[in-house]
């Protein structure tokens, strides 16, 4: 046991009400930690606490008793014995009549109350005792909100935990209850007193009981919280939500329906709120109120409460402002979120009450009405539109109606169907004709009979498909309704394929073409063992659909609305797994609009085909999977037809066509999973075509083609698995033996680089045949594509084919060495067959052919930021006098040092200072290089295109790139290498700024500043700002000369932006203020791009929050140029204008204490 001395201490902090909260909260947890470890005994606690819990000195006696309920609620789970609990509850209880000690005494009981059977527990009596000491003593509402939280969260556990304690008390506990809760506002006291109200309905459910006694009281003190207003102020920490609170109201009005005298009439009346939110909150209490009072008491309200759903409805429907933007909708009103939960509650009564209800809706003067008007108003133009919305309104009541069971949708039908049926000039037919012959519309369908027959049928379809009590087989054909669908179900299916028929209004035809289209697709719909829709109208209905589809390409609305019902249609065909209609949909529709992909198809254009074909193709595997095959065959005639006769429409279609396959086809089946054949065959399939492809029109050199042919191929192999990778690899690489000698192993070992550069100078890349370049285009995309576990065959002859096209200005040939550099292994395996190369191994074939040689002696001894020399070997073009071989090898080298740098590798340090030689100089003047580079080439540009070039170099090693080196396709990839990259070159470039004097230089190493830092995440920005805040800005200054840079701009700008905006950059912000806001203004009228003046402005608006004596002396000139700027062409940066002026303006009625 412990030494009294060290816990008595404890017991004396925790008690002096001079201790700091944190040492007696460290007191607390000391007896804790004693008590918990048997330590300490609640014996000897008691024994030596009894002078502090029982001193007339209220502080000490209400902090000693404190304590002793707070040690009880650290050991809930630690047994104690019978004697102990008795003598403790014992004692808590008579405290409760303690009102200076009385929050120790509530935690108390409620410590004790809460423990389980098996560490020891109250008794029912200890239980009746403290309920009954509650009644007597507490006068909860006079209490502070902690004190009150604690009072109901013992009332809680009493009804929860001890309902027989409960029950044996008399009527006074049930009004000492409505005593207590009486007046409560906190939200946390009203969500523990409205389930005290659920419980103690329930405990209590005799209507003779002490909760029927006092039912009007209880409902009385609930209903002044409904409708929930939520009154606090943000920034008070509530950890209830509104929609809790309503929750737990909703409950407690539901709990007994000894409740519903007063609850349904307080409920209607708040239906009528002109609140729309009072009105949801009326009705989903009335929705869950109806089922849980029952039909008997409910029976009483059913003629009010139809009045007022009526209305409900009736009122709260919305015209839209057209079908075209909102075709879901047939009368054009959309519902609002009363309407919905009216719909909702409707159907609900409609099934409980036994007819009843549904009696006084068919019954109902203003609905028959409506229904008889119908032929008042037979075109769609001719119906007013307070009309229509009474029309909609009693079209989604009757559905709703119909909806809520079998009995209900006879009883409908059997009032309105054959009416409506007149109203559209439709006859049945009997049991002797034959539906499937042709029927006759003459004239124009009625459009109110035609909604109002819709909406019935979608109740039908409901119905049949069931919800979770009913299934389709619960449904009998016998039935009233299905016997006079049946009946009419030819006729019907005629009118609504009339409605397709075009006409010269506009409105007209896209209100009929709505209508049509939906009654088409419920009917398609109903499930395949439904004998109203025979299989022949089904067929039918797909036939008309379709020729929609084929025909009237040039009516977007109604082509539209086609092809989303066959979506429909199939994906209900490819869930319906018992129906029969599946080969049905496949022959006339899947394998229809397989057709028309054929070359010499021109029924509709070939983006609709597209869309089309891809819409429908992804309803069902099986649909997909023919599609994929008659796309592909598609593409590979088109693209036979480009080859052969160079054919530019040709193409053109495949462009579309592949671009359908990446976009819309490759991404459904990487969704799904699991089908890598598709992807895979895709793949195989184009190395076929390009195998056995020998002639190749010259006139074809389609960038477009051969890029969407490429970008198809990457995504096809990147969804590969490594097996079906290496098969594809193999597949290209023999395709790419077979090309010409130029591209053999033997004769790219020979060429020189003055070879090379004849060739270049001479033809460029379209010195290589057109197969050639077909067949490296394809082949980079394969190992662009791969995943890093794929072993490349060949490694070597790979590379030298990648080294000679990138030199021939072949970008996709760079992109694929960045990509072979970054996932090959750093070493290889014993185990790895001959052709393994390991990443040092292939940087080795790269820099170690004839075409590279090294210069130590070259622009490469540079400086680091703390003034070292590094000594780094520069690759340089052997004997080359070609800038625009130069200009081709760093674009090589930037991608191979890409793909290093994500992978973190080392050695992109050395092609970084590579590239870097290009700009920077030592002791040797950079401008008299330039004039012997200008006597040796005869063109200063192209020593600036150079310069040019390395220093967009940087933008390829940090920028994102969509094309290759990401994780779409397998990239190795580093966490914070860009963060590391920029630490490393931000001391290189500060100091070569720093020691540059010449105006090209400092420009070129601006323009690699700018690459890094706009694509370097801000975090890491932010933590240099100080440093990097005078440089941006110089940068900006120097890069709006060039009309070129005005992408740089922009992106800086956004640098800018973002420290501007970060609290984290404020600091740096403040202390180059007068400079940032010069520079910015100095572009404010920036002539060449748009969003660079729009940025800028922004920026404006943002430092216009900075302390007021650092911005104030820049207000006028702010607001000067800032006047100019309201002027500006484009809306966007006058209406950014206008926001600076206002936050500047503003600027003079602050404080300089801001």
């Amino acid at each position: 046991m412990a030494d009294s001395a060290h816990w008595v201490k404890h017991i004396e902090a925790y008690v002096d009400s001079s201790s700091s909260p944190s040492q007696q909260v460290a007191s607390l947890d000391a007896i804790a930690a004693l008590l918990k470890n048997d330590m300490l005994t609640i014996e000897a606690l008691v024994r030596e606490m009894e002078m502090y819990l029982t001193t007339t000195d209220n502080i000490i006696r209400g902090r000693g008793i404190l304590l002793l309920a707070e040690l009880l609620e650290r050991i809930t789970s630690k047994p104690l014995d019978d004697a102990s609990i008795r003598s403790l509850i014992g004692f808590f209880t008579e405290r409760l009549a303690d009102w200076k000690a009385l929050r120790g005494a509530l935690l108390g009981c409620l410590a004790l109350m809460k423990r389980k059977s098996k560490v020891g527990m109250v008794t029912l009596g200890e239980a009746r005792a403290v309920a009954q000491s509650y009644h007597e003593n507490l006068q909860v509402q006079s209490l502070g909100q902690h004190d009150r939280k604690l009072c109901f969260e013992l009332l809680e556990c009493l009804v929860d935990h001890y309902p027989d304690a409960v029950t044996a008390l008399d009527d006074s506990f049930v009004y000492g209850i409505c005593e207590a809760i009486d007046g409560e506002k906190d939200p946390q006291c009203l969500m523990i007193t409205f389930h005290i109200v659920n419980v103690l309905s329930r405990l209590f459910p005799d209507p003779a009981g002490p909760v029927a006694s006092y039912a009007e009281d209880l409902f009385e003190i609930l209903g002044r919280y409904f409708p929930i207003h939520f009154t606090h102020a943000k920034d008070e920490e509530v950890d209830v939500t509104r929609d809790e609170l309503s929750r737990a109201l909703m409950l407690a009005f539901a709990s007994t329906p000894l409740f519903e005298p007063f609850a349904i009439p307080l409920l209607l009346e708040k239906l009528s709120s002109s609140l729309p939110s009072s009105k949801v909150e009326s009705l989903r209490y009335l929705s869950y109120c109806s089922v849980m009072y029952g039909a008997d008491r409910m029976a009483r309200h059913v003629e009010t409460l139809w009045s007022s759903l009526r209305d409900a409805i009736f009122n709260s429907l919305e015209p839209i402002s057209s079908l075209e933007s909102e075709p879901l909708n047939i009368m054009g009103f959309r519902e609002n979120e009363v309407a919905t939960e009216a719909l909702l509650l409707l159907q609900k009564v409609v099934l409980q009450n036994d007819g009843s209800f549904l009696s006084l809706i068919v019954g109902d003067e203003e609905v028959n009405l409506t229904i008889k008007s119908i032929t008042d108003f037979k075109n769609y133009t001719d119906i007013p539109l307070h009309y229509k919305k009474k029309l909609h309104a009693v079209g989604r009541i009757l559905s709703a109606s119909s909806r809520a069971s079998i009995a209900s949708c006879n009883r409908v039908f059997e009032s309105f169907f054959l009416c409506l049926m007149d109203a559209l000039g439709l006859s049945g037919s009997s049991k002797d004709s034959h539906p499937e012959d042709d029927y006759m519309i003459s004239g124009r369908l009625n459009y109110g009979a035609l909604c109002l027959c819709i909406e019935l049928l979608s109740a039908c379809r409901y119905l049949v498909l069931g919800s979770e009590e009913l299934s389709s087989t619960a449904v009998s054909a016998h039935e009233t309704w299905c016997c006079m669908l049946q009946s009419f179900c030819h006729s019907l299916t005629e009118a609504f394929c009339c409605t397709l028929i075009t006409s010269t209004y506009k409105d007209v035809q896209n209100a009929y073409a709505h209508a049509g289209v939906r009654g088409l697709q419920i009917l398609a719909t109903f499930p395949g063992s439904f004998l109203p829709v025979s299989k022949s109208i089904f067929e039918n209905i797909l036939t008309r659909l379709m020729s929609v589809i084929t025909w009237n390409a040039d009516k977007a609305f109604l082509w539209k609305l086609s092809l989303k019902a066959l979506v429909e249609i199939g994906s209900f065909v490819d869930n319906d797994h018992e129906s029969d209609r599946a080969p049905s949909f496949k022959g006339l529709v899947v394998e229809k609009i397989i057709s028309l992909m054929s070359p010499g198809d021109s029924t509709m254009p070939l983006s609709l085909k597209l869309e089309a074909i891809s819409e429908i193709g992804s309803t069902s595997l099986n649909f997909m999977l023919a599609i994929v095959q008659g796309l592909e065959n598609a593409v590979f005639a088109n693209l036979s037809n480009s080859f052969v006769h160079g054919n530019v429409d040709s193409a053109e279609a495949t462009v579309e066509l592949l671009g359908c396959f990446s976009n819309k086809l490759l991404p459904w089946f990487d969704k799904i999973g699991g089908f890598e054949e598709v992807p895979f065959q895709f793949a195989i399939n184009v190395w076929d075509h390009i195998g056995k492809s020998t002639v190749f029109s010259i006139v074809l050199q389609d960038k477009e083609l051969i890029g969407a042919t490429m970008t198809t191929v990457k995504l096809a192999v990147a969804n590969c698995s490594e097996e079906s990778q290496s098969i594809i690899i193999q597949k290209a690489l023999n395709v790419l033996s077979s090309c010409t000698p130029f591209l053999s192993k033997e004769s790219i070992c020979g060429v020189t680089p003055t070879e090379l550069e004849a060739s270049q100078l001479n033809h460029g890349l379209n010195s290589f045949p057109c197969r050639d370049k077909w067949v490296v285009s394809l082949f980079a995309s394969v190992i662009i594509a791969l995943r890093p576990q794929t072993e490349i065959p060949n490694v070597k002859l790979v590379l030298h084919v990648f080294i000679t096209t990138l030199l021939s200005g072949y970008v996709p040939a760079a992109q694929a060495l960045g990509s072979i550099v970054n996932k090959l292994p750093l070493k290889t395996n014993a185990t790895d067959t001959s052709d393994s190369c390991s990443l040092e191994a292939a940087l080795d074939i790269i820099f170690s052919t004839s075409l590279w040689t090294s210069d130590d002696n070259s622009l490469l001894r540079r400086c680091r930021g703390d003034g070292n020399e590094i000594g780094l070997s520069c690759l340089r073009l052997s004997n080359s006098s070609s800038r625009l071989l130069e200009v081709h090898a760093i674009v090589g080298l930037a991608w191979i040092g890409k793909g290093l740098l994500m992978r973190g590798h080392g050695k992109v340090k050395d092609i970084t200072m590579t590239i870097l030689s290009y700009l920077l100089s030592d002791s040797d003047s950079v401008e008299l290089s330039l004039k012997q580079n200008m006597l040796k080439d005869g063109t200063p540009q192209d020593v600036l295109s150079l310069m040019k070039s390395a220093a967009d170099a940087f933008r390829i090693l940090m920028s994102d790139s969509e094309t290759c080196l990401n994780r779409r396709f397998h990239a190795v990839i580093r966490p914070l290498y860009k963060q590391r990259y920029f630490s490393t070159m931000m001391p290189i470039l500060l100091s070569s700024v720093a020691k540059s004097d010449l105006s090209i230089t400092r420009s070129m190493l601006y323009r690699v500043f700018a690459h890094i830092i706009s694509d370097t995440p801000l975090s890491a920005i932010l933590t240099e700002a100080k440093k990097l805040i005078p440089i941006l800005l110089d940068s900006l200054s120097i890069l709006s000369e060039d009309i070129s840079d005005k992408d740089v701009i922009y992106n800086v700008l956004l640098v800018l932006s973002g420290i501007l905006t970060d609290k984290n950059g404020q600091e740096a912000v403040v202390e180059n203020v007068h400079m940032i806001i010069g520079r910015l203004l100095g572009l404010i009228s920036y002539p060449h791009m748009m969003l660079v003046r729009e940025t800028v402005i922004q920026c404006l608006v943002a430092m216009s929050v900075l302390p007021h004596a650092k911005i104030y002396p820049m207000r006028t000139q702010v607001l000067r140029a800032i006047s100019n700027a309201l002027d500006d062409p484009k809306r966007a940066v006058r209406e950014e204008a206008v926001r600076c002026r206002q936050a500047w303006a503003s600027i003079a009625t602050r404080s300089l204490h801001f």
